[in-house]
Formats: C-alpha cells, structure tokens, sequence
C-alpha cells in the first residue's frame, strides 16, 4: 500500500468508469464524478486528517481507499475500489481497516460512507468492520435504478 499521488488519477477514473460500466451498467456520467473528487481531493485536501492510499502488488494498482473530513466529528470512506483480479484475498480488509485506523489516529469519533445497495460484498465488508446501515433511498443515478445506502460507525 501506498499514498494516493495525483498520477494515480486517470487510471482511478478509468477503473470506475469501466468497472462500473460492465458490472453495474453505469453510464458515462460516473467517471467524471470520480474525476471531480480525486482533482477536489488532489488540489485541497488537508494532509493532517484526509488521505489517500492505492494498494499495490508487483508494480500493479489493485486498488484505491481515501479518508476525508465529512465534518469536525466525521470522516468520510471514498473511492473505495478493487479491481477483480484483488478480491476475495484480504485486499479490500486491508485497505479499510488502513483507512478506519487512520481516522481513529485522526480522532474522529467515527466515519460514514455512500454506497448502492448492490455492492453486496462491500457492504457485508462494512459491517464486520462495525458499520451500520443508517439509510437507503431509491434513486435513478447513472442511468440506472438504484438503493443508495448511508452506512456509519462510530468508533
């Protein structure tokens, strides 16, 4: 694992867009949210209390998590993605518990995090790391019908 740096930012938003395109059906306006955010995040984020990390094997980007400031009390899990190739091996595990640890050293009292109801694995990962289901709305985002889900843990 390491920290996220500005040049991992196409290839961030290539793998959404694509990913996210073949298993969700997502159309093209996904990947310049994704862009929006990592350029927001390279361009201001406050080094002290939001990071980045890509987690890495062999030279090759496996994936991507990032803590950032939701408000005084939260943290907020973004961009939290595996290619396919890195589940289902502790990958994912690693990352988040990286990124919770973070926000604990950070003292934020817990974090929070946006998710579809379809990211079942993701989402079974939330929980046994002590996230909690707080809510989840129908919407039609990116083309499709979605169950957007807000998921927090205090710590």
């Amino acid at each position: 694992m390491r920290p996220f740096a500005p040049a991992d930012t196409d290839w961030l938003v290539d793998q959404h867009d694509r990913l996210y395109a073949r298993d969700e059906g997502f159309d093209d306006s996904f990947g310049p949210l994704v862009r929006s955010i990592l350029d927001g995040f390279a361009s201001g984020h406050d080094p002290a209390c939001e990071r980045g990390w890509i987690a890495m094997q062999g030279g090759h980007r496996l994936g991507s998590i990032f803590c950032v400031r939701h408000n005084a009390e939260l943290a907020k899990l973004r961009l939290f993605l595996l290619v396919p190739e890195a589940r289902g091996k502790g990958v994912g595990r690693m990352l988040l518990e990286a990124c919770m640890g973070f926000a604990r050293d950070c003292k934020y009292s817990g974090m929070t995090l946006w998710t579809h109801e379809s990211h079942r694995a993701a989402c079974a990962l939330y929980a046994r790391a002590g996230f909690a289901l707080e809510s989840a709305t129908p919407v039609h985002s990116f083309g499709q019908d979605l169950v957007e889900q807000t998921w927090v843990c205090r710590f």
